[in-house]
């Protein structure tokens, strides 16, 4: 009863107590009410509760486990549950992660059967469940995203958009007041209060009409929830100002998910951008195509491409010929490593004219997306919309040497007895071989050492090796960070629900600003912690010979050393 599911549940609901750690009283209560424990709820229906509590007792009395006098003593006292305190599972650690389990295991008590032939009840059967989750990462994870959104970027955003009339919506191309009307009239449709007025009869206008009466209602803040009056339609264009972020860190071997951030508070704001949104992915796409690059002999780290403006023919004999948005560098001959450090997008339209679009499209299927990604040439700046998790789980794959490793959520189902129904471990695939998986993450240690990541290194102090990609897309909609060590993988989302509200400025909105800092702030308490015995060392080094040069200065001054040209004005 009152969402406690389970003894251990239970006894923490109505004592606050283990189940090793109940008194005589409160075991003959608990017997009592466990086979219908609404109707005997001890906090609702008293009554019936402490009837049930004392046939227990007498039952204990007759068969000789307790004197009739004891039993006659316990009765007298009170039921005990003085520190009753409903669980509610819109608080408490991982909301967005317990949310997506529950469905996820309700499917699989469908699909299982009992010895009795009827299906498991994931709420009546006692099941033990044993998540991959671990609480001390969980915390972390959520503390650094509250921190970030809270204390920085949040406040950035409103400062940004101050004065603005149409704050925070920006449109291209449109007639912005128009726009934003529209969007938030859609919003007002897709609404609980809309829907269930509607369910109900009430004329389409009258309930837009209501929309703009003042009710008294409690929002969310950072600083702590807030009772006001507004009307319901000013309250959704509160809620469109806030950037919100998805967290998800797995094991790198196990495919064990330590960490699971949703969004910012799931009492507010149920929609998961974990694993139910997928949002365009930008930059974070590239390693995608430099992988094809790594696996081909003639690529290296080191090789050299012209950093020229690249046009690529389309079907229709037109031409795609993508902007950069920098000018460093232009004309000169920039390694793959600087291209993919700085996010360079004419190296990436080279290389995706000398691969093919479908080609990387099958790479990243291989490295376990399985999202529809059309075949076309902006594929190469990151056009698609990929979920956080498809993008953690295959960025994954170069921390474990070219092996896609599934992210997995639960390892053990129990029944009440403790026998095991079913294990759980992570399915493999080779996507690469491991010296093109090493290959990757040496060119994606170079964004955090020169590139678009550095300030991982002089902000936050890290001096482990960290490989990384950032990621910001059109209008700066979203902002990510993809970080693999050795021991776990880490990706990050940070934007608003709708795309239509970002960032006006590439500065305030790329990855490196919206993304970085959160996993900046979520490993370093990780690291802080050495009980959770998560490394800091150097990534492990293919079996295979690795006969190819990643420091790209060295590798200049061979090549000119190897054809008599000793000047050394043209360093990388």
């Amino acid at each position: 009863g009152h969402n406690a599911f389970g003894i251990k549940a239970a006894t923490a609901t109505y004592f606050a107590k283990e189940p090793d750690s109940l008194n005589l009283q409160e075991a003959a209560l608990m017997a009592g009410i466990v086979n219908a424990p609404s109707r005997y709820s001890p906090v609702t229906r008293p009554t019936s509760s402490m009837a049930r509590r004392n046939v227990v007792l007498n039952q204990m009395a007759k068969y000789g486990f307790i004197s009739d006098q004891v039993r006659d003593s316990v009765k007298q006292l009170p039921l005990g549950v003085s520190k009753f305190a409903q669980m509610d599972h819109n608080q408490g650690l991982a909301r967005y992660f317990r949310e997506y389990l529950r469905g996820q295991l309700k499917k699989w008590c469908d699909e299982h059967t009992k010895p009795d032939g009827t299906s498991y009840n994931l709420y009546k059967d006692g099941l033990k469940i044993y998540t991959t989750i671990d609480s001390k990462m969980q915390r972390y994870a959520e503390e650094a995203v509250q921190e970030h959104l809270a204390n920085d970027l949040q406040p950035d955003f409103y400062r940004h958009w101050k004065g603005y009339t149409h704050a925070p919506f920006a449109f291209d191309n449109e007639n912005t007041e128009e726009a934003v009307n529209h969007l938030l009239d859609q919003a007002v449709r897709r609404s609980e209060r809309y829907r269930v007025m509607k369910n109900a009869g009430i004329p389409t206008d009258s309930i837009l009409m209501s929309f703009k009466i003042p009710v008294e209602m409690r929002v969310f803040s950072w600083a702590g929830d807030i009772d006001t009056i507004m009307t319901p339609l000013d309250s959704i264009r509160y809620y469109k100002f806030f950037l919100q972020a998805g967290l998800m860190s797995m094991e790198s071997k196990t495919g064990f998910v330590r960490a699971y951030v949703g969004g910012n508070d799931f009492r507010y704001f149920k929609f998961d951008h974990v694993i139910q949104g997928k949002r365009q992915v930008g930059s974070t796409f590239k390693p995608f195509l430099y992988t094809l690059a790594m696996q081909e002999g003639e690529y290296s780290p080191c090789y050299k491409v012209s950093n020229i403006q690249y046009s690529v023919e389309l079907y229709d004999g037109t031409f795609w010929s993508p902007k950069n948005s920098s000018d460093e560098r232009i004309g000169e001959e920039v390694t793959l490593k600087w291209a993919l450090a700085n996010s360079n997008n004419w190296i990436s339209a080279y290389l995706i004219n000398r691969f093919s679009p479908q080609s990387v499209v099958n790479m990243a299927h291989k490295m376990g997306v399985t999202s529809d990604i059309p075949a076309v040439p902006s594929i190469a700046l990151g056009s698609p919309d990929i979920s956080l998790y498809e993008m953690v789980g295959a960025m994954n794959t170069f921390a474990d040497k070219g092996v896609y490793v599934e992210p997995i959520f639960v390892t053990v189902i129990e029944d009440h007895n403790g026998n095991t129904l079913e294990k759980f471990v992570a399915k493999k695939t080779e996507a690469m071989d491991e010296v093109t998986a090493y290959k990757m993450l040496r060119l994606m240690q170079g964004v955090v050492e020169t590139g678009t990541g550095i300030r991982l290194r002089y902000r936050y102090g890290f001096e482990n090796p960290i490989a990384g990609k950032t990621g910001t897309t059109q209008n700066q909609s979203d902002g990510w960070f993809m970080g693999i060590t050795p021991d776990l993988t880490t990706g990050i989302w940070v934007g608003a629900d709708d795309r239509s509200v970002h960032f006006r400025s590439i500065s305030l909105g790329q990855g490196a600003n919206m993304a970085l800092p959160i996993w900046a702030l979520y490993m370093r308490k990780v690291y802080s912690d050495p009980s959770l015995g998560i490394s800091q060392g150097d990534f492990e080094k293919p079996l295979k010979d690795v006969s190819i040069e990643f420091d790209c200065e060295k590798y200049d001054r061979d090549q000119r050393n190897s054809s008599g040209y000793k000047s050394d004005t043209d360093e990388f």
